[in-house]
């Protein structure tokens, strides 16, 4: 018997692999930050988290303050100078303070969406993944009914339906992922059941609830952290998108990226910096979190690691 439980322990040893006495968590580590490209990826994202935490002392005006409204005319809108370093925006607004504010807003409603699809989610899919049998096809159904629905068009019916506010772009951007983490989750778990470690647990009587939770689930958390960096890239877009249709907050003083766009649209033959500003800092937010998302990827998957 105490020949089996040594058994046991080696293969669930918190299913930790030891090469040259490190951990999974810290070979990880090692390889990203040998990768260049998980490098400039976490940079970007690093970079505009402060920005976002740090814009009430970066920006250098108040982000709705019209002042310089007298200076926009029909044919013109001020372009970048000394005092105004990314120029006005359509209503006499600093552009740079209404980015810096926008990286905020844009993170903000990134997260917590992710935060509320991934853990509905992963709840759904660690149902699905122990139980199993009709629970597990039940689950599964539903799922299958979410993702019939596109995602953006699946948002958009939600956030019309709750009315503007960045609650309800929160909830909208949040319930497409809901599905897609079930899934993932779920077959991770089966994945893992198949593994010698969980026949040698049963085989000794560990229970059902000590195995699911304190094995089976945390080996299959990797999925879920390297898909939660790609989809808060996907969540990035999918607010930004939301507020350039109107569906934003109602309040239209607050500086989202996506209603930049959609107020600029009325200038881009006078003032193409008003929509080509905000676009790039989009799409290098979305870059970041892609670049650092596919290292990860490739730095868990041992089908990939190089």
């Amino acid at each position: 018997m105490a020949t089996v439980q040594e058994h046991l322990q080696s293969l669930m040893g918190n299913r930790v692999v030891e090469t040259s006495g490190s951990s999974l968590t810290r070979e990880t580590w090692n390889r990203l930050r040998h990768n260049r490209i998980a490098l400039v990826g976490l940079g970007v994202i690093v970079f505009f988290v402060l920005i976002a935490i740090f814009a009430p002392w970066l920006a250098p005006h108040d982000p709705r303050a019209t002042t310089w409204f007298d200076q926009i005319r029909p044919s013109s809108v001020p372009g970048p100078s000394r005092e105004h370093l990314l120029g006005l925006d359509e209503s006499g607004r600093d552009m740079l303070s209404r980015i810096l504010y926008g990286a905020r807003a844009s993170l903000i409603i990134g997260i917590v969406s992710l935060g509320i699809g991934a853990s509905i989610g992963a709840a759904f899919g660690l149902l699905a993944g122990a139980f199993g049998g009709w629970v597990d096809s039940v689950i599964m159904r539903i799922t299958d009914v979410m993702l019939a629905v596109p995602g953006l068009l699946l948002a958009l019916s939600i956030a019309a339906v709750l009315g503007q506010s960045q609650v309800a772009v929160m909830v909208a951007v949040a319930v497409p992922n809901i599905p897609l983490f079930a899934r993932l989750l779920r077959s991770s778990m089966l994945a893992e059941r198949q593994k010698d470690y969980v026949n040698a647990a049963t085989s000794v009587g560990l229970g059902r609830r000590p195995l699911v939770m304190s094995h089976i689930v945390p080996n299959s958390l990797g999925p879920m952290i390297v898909q939660g960096t790609l989809a808060l890239a996907t969540a990035v877009i999918d607010a930004a998108a939301l507020s350039f249709l109107g569906l934003g907050s109602a309040d239209p003083g607050v500086p989202e990226w996506g209603r930049m766009l959609a107020n600029a649209q009325r200038y881009l033959n006078v003032a193409p910096h008003l929509s080509i500003i905000p676009g790039v800092v989009i799409f290098i937010t979305v870059l970041g979190f892609n670049l650092f998302g596919e290292a990860l990827r490739e730095a868990l998957d041992p089908k990939l690691r190089r």
